[in-house]
């Protein structure tokens, strides 16, 4: 018996986000590595400089910025799924480096190139699930990347933790995490082409037949005269006629046409303010803020292990209800939590020093609101013709943050102790007022409907029509009712919640 489509559409998705559980993990092993006593043997003498302690962590993030120029165009040329192969095969040749480093060098070149394929990666997923998506599920879809992280980062410190518990002092306590990190790839380089290409890709490369067959199977159990396929298929024909007056996409583009500039400084101004929430600081020094507490190493390794389940159960709440939710609410509220939690921890550490932890009310909060939409919104904003682009763009802006952070953190907690913490406070505070003035609400529209969207609404939303949760269904029902009109912006009064809305954050994909 055949999948029902939303059902098929969502697996295709997760599948495609395996490469979020290898960024998950790669971001959470490398605190469990550091302090093993044979890892620091083999780096040698070199180990005993701060700068290159931080550069070992810092590295992978660098590494990830530097593949984002390449997978624009990779992406554009040779298609979503075989990038995602490329990314895959550029990880496992850093995560062999990394398990089988003789010397601090090696391990470096190793974090790189597992960056730069987690770089490509990560930027492809949240993309591939976009373009592949019933509208209504959507958000499901692309916040999956956050939620398979978060799979990837409670697989390591559980690992981690096992490992230095049983395996203390011997070579396996640092290789074998490391090594473990390749295992998620394997299935994915595999198997990735078995999943159908992005039709908007498809039809972007004048293959509209296959891009309708493809439609079809995603959404009609392959019935390319289904309704919602018929309808999906002139919409995206109707958009591609409106970029082929404007020429061929260029980067150019993305900052000359005042629309795509502003969708290009919206997504990247998010994805760098996400960094600015202190997560990266916890995350990948939480041993040494915890160590000042007076914890063990395996007890530190035990906490991060509780605060992975509740970052795992914070991104499956987002999955769940996140197109129920919409975009703007669930960031609004999830950055001023994270900016007070930070008030509340800069407090009790100036007056209780080494006595406070509260990671764990920022982590949900952060996974659950913060995380998982810096990778959704952007995805979701672009034309096909500049998403790629665009994308690549955007997801830098999380890695030189994130690179920066990592590289500042352990001298600012030398400096200025509790005080680094107040950086963070504002900046949550700041995000949420940012948020709630510039960003429009994309829930319930279509991606073809976003052009029309960003030419048609203020600069400043807050306060506006285009700041409402809709209706987050409505572009599937007009789809299906074939009563959408390609191009246009459609104008759609705020979500209402009657007995059958009532139901939305308990929907089944179906």
């Amino acid at each position: 018996m055949a999948l029902p489509p939303k059902v098929y559409t969502w697996l295709c998705g997760l599948f495609a986000s395996l490469g979020s559980i290898i960024f998950g993990y790669d971001l959470g092993v490398i605190a469990g590595v550091l302090p093993a006593p044979d890892f620091q043997r083999v780096m040698g003498s070199r180990f005993n400089n701060p700068n290159l302690q931080g550069l070992i962590v810092s590295i992978f993030v660098l590494g990830c910025f530097f593949g984002m120029i390449p997978v624009a165009y990779a992406a554009d040329y040779f298609g979503r799924r075989i990038t995602i192969q490329i990314g895959a095969a550029v990880y496992m040749l850093g995560g062999a480096l990394q398990t089988g480093a003789q010397n601090m060098d090696m391990m470096l070149a190793g974090r790189f190139f597992a960056g730069f394929g987690v770089g490509i990666m990560s930027d492809l997923a949240p993309l591939y699930q976009a373009e592949i998506a019933h509208p209504s599920i959507r958000g499901r879809l692309t916040t999956l990347q956050q939620f398979m992280l978060g799979i990837g980062a409670f697989t390591a410190s559980w690992v981690t933790y096992g490992c230095s518990a049983g395996l203390k002092g011997h070579p396996a306590q640092w290789r074998l995490p490391l090594g473990i990190q390749i295992i998620p790839a394997l299935p994915l380089i595999t198997f990735i082409l078995l999943l159908p290409e992005s039709p908007r890709w498809l039809a972007e490369k004048g293959r509209m037949e296959e891009a309708q067959a493809t439609l079809a199977r995603l959404h009609a159990n392959g019935n390319i005269d289904d309704p919602f396929v018929v309808s999906q298929v002139k919409d995206i024909q109707a958009d591609i006629h409106r970029a082929k007056d404007i020429g061929e996409a260029s980067w150019s583009e993305l900052f000359t046409v005042p629309s795509n500039f502003r969708r290009l400084a919206l997504g990247y101004i998010l994805q760098f303010s996400v960094q600015m929430t202190g997560v990266s600081a916890i995350q990948y020094y939480s041993t040494t803020i915890f160590t000042t507490m007076g914890f063990s190493s395996t007890r530190i390794l035990l906490f991060q292990s509780i605060n992975s389940i509740i970052a795992l159960i914070g991104e499956a709440a987002c999955v769940m209800w996140i197109d129920a939710t919409g975009r703007r609410g669930p960031m609004i509220v999830g950055n001023v939590v994270s900016g007070l939690s930070f008030v509340v921890g800069a407090i009790l550490m100036a007056r209780w020093p080494g006595t406070v932890n509260n990671t764990w009310v920022f982590n949900f909060f952060f996974s659950a609101c913060i995380g998982p939409l810096s990778w959704a919104y952007p995805a979701e904003i672009y034309s096909t013709r500049t998403r790629a682009k665009a994308t690549a763009i955007t997801s830098s802006a999380s890695w030189i943050s994130n690179f920066f952070i990592a590289q500042v953190t352990p001298p600012a907690f030398t400096g200025i102790g509790w005080r680094y913490y107040l950086v963070f406070a504002i900046c949550g505070h700041t995000n949420a007022l940012f948020i709630w003035a510039f960003y429009p609400e994309t829930t319930g529209r279509r991606l073809e409907e976003m052009d029309a969207l960003f030419e048609n609404a203020p600069v400043f939303v807050g306060g506006t029509p285009y700041a409402k949760r809709g209706d987050y269904r409505a572009a599937e029902r007009e789809l299906r009712q074939g009563t959408f009109r390609p191009g246009d912006l459609t104008e759609r009064a705020p979500h209402t919640h009657d007995e059958e809305d009532g139901k939305a954050s308990t929907e089944k994909i179906e």
